[in-house]
């Protein structure tokens, strides 16, 4: 018998992107062609947020984002308000599976800090609108910072070795942590797809043909993590995300988590893991036994954010089954496997497909433990 969970994460959960709007797509879409003043979008912004958040609520979730409804990407948009961060359009783009091109890339054009509060309004807006839920911020990963451009898209003369990068992008995240926990957040997301990257033998070739140094890669993105999450207050809950690559319902890496379980279960000092858990792609169960018996929660990600496909009750209680086999059920929660729009455009579903997945989370989370 499970015991209902009193903090996250809980045992119906969701990532966090959700699908625009179609209103505030328009809306993002006119100021961008500067035919919308910035505080018009903003309160199309508010009022989208304000909506979402009563769903989720309504649906029964426990914990409730703002949807990343302000952001163009989950990464981009947080990382480029780091100083020394920038976002541009470069001529080579990243290609998603079936050719699909993400059209920005991050490069470091100076020393990396955090003197402005990146996302803090965000989090107090939407800690303003719930009422039954708990606020839910998700920001990425310093990774983030390094892995997609590397060595070549970090300026020399600020860094002439990367040690001195990955100290100062530890150091600024460590403020930010602290800065959500002064603003009052109690539930904190750290989306780390890099990880899941590192199991993907191709993207291990990508990053040694571009002249990384892999070797103890692994081990640097965790301790910058640690740098982040040791500056939580009391009560706060870290979780992590991992996924391999979501844009447009398409994905980049593949690989069990094997090759990194150890560290990442062992070494990092999150509370929970986001695991995505949806094909094959992602492997077995099998690595999950590296998770400490204890209050570590791992949230399975059964339920495919790409298709709007609904997932029977039944299978999904199977898969929990066959996980529960390596992690006791106490340890063991429910979501989709990633954001429904990890950038603006969103995957290829519709918003009641969206809300009809999220719905079976909570209905499959009261069947199997007795309640969210």
């Amino acid at each position: 018998m499970t015991t209902p969970r009193t903090t996250p994460p809980f045992r119906a959960d969701h990532v966090g992107s959700l699908l625009r709007p179609k209103d505030l797509q328009e809306a993002r879409a006119q100021w961008k062609a500067g035919t919308l003043p910035l505080d018009a979008l903003r309160a199309v912004e508010d009022r989208c947020i304000a909506a979402a958040v009563a769903q989720q609520e309504s649906i029964g979730l426990r914990a409730a984002t703002d949807g990343e409804y302000r952001r163009a990407y989950w990464h981009y948009d947080f990382v480029s308000g780091l100083d020394g961060v920038e976002i541009y359009e470069p001529e080579e783009k990243i290609q998603f599976q079936g050719g699909v091109p993400l059209t920005h890339k991050l490069r470091v054009n100076g020393r990396i800090g955090w003197s402005k509060p990146v996302m803090i309004d965000h989090y107090r807006f939407l800690a303003s609108h719930v009422r039954t839920a708990v606020p839910k911020q998700t920001i990425p990963s310093p990774s983030v910072v390094h892995f997609r451009g590397g060595r070549d898209a970090i300026d020399k003369a600020a860094y002439p070795t990367l040690d001195g990068f990955f100290d100062d992008l530890g150091v600024a995240y460590s403020k930010a942590v602290a800065a959500f926990g002064e603003a009052g957040c109690r539930y904190l997301q750290l989306d780390e797809v890099n990880i899941a990257y590192l199991c993907d033998p191709d993207q291990i070739a990508m990053l040694k043909a571009r002249g990384e140094h892999v070797e103890g890669l692994l081990d640097i993105y965790a301790r910058m993590l640690n740098q982040a999450i040791v500056a939580r207050p009391p009560g706060m809950t870290i979780s992590m995300h991992l996924c391999r690559g979501n844009f447009r319902s398409t994905w980049v890496a593949k690989g069990g988590y094997e090759p990194v379980a150890e560290v990442l279960f062992n070494q990092i000092n999150a509370d929970a893991y986001f695991m995505e858990y949806d094909t094959e792609r992602a492997g077995g169960f099998e690595p999950l036994r590296f998770v400490p018996r204890g209050p570590k929660v791992v949230v399975l990600g059964l339920v495919t954010s790409k298709t709007g496909d609904l997932e029977s009750a039944d299978a999904l209680k199977r898969r929990i089954d066959a996980a529960a086999k390596y992690l006791p059920l106490e340890q063991l929660a429910l979501s989709p496997q990633c954001g429904f729009a990890s950038t603006e455009e969103g995957n290829t579903l519709t918003e009641d497909q969206q809300w009809a997945k999220l719905a079976r989370c909570v209905e499959v989370a009261r069947d199997v433990w007795g309640g969210v």
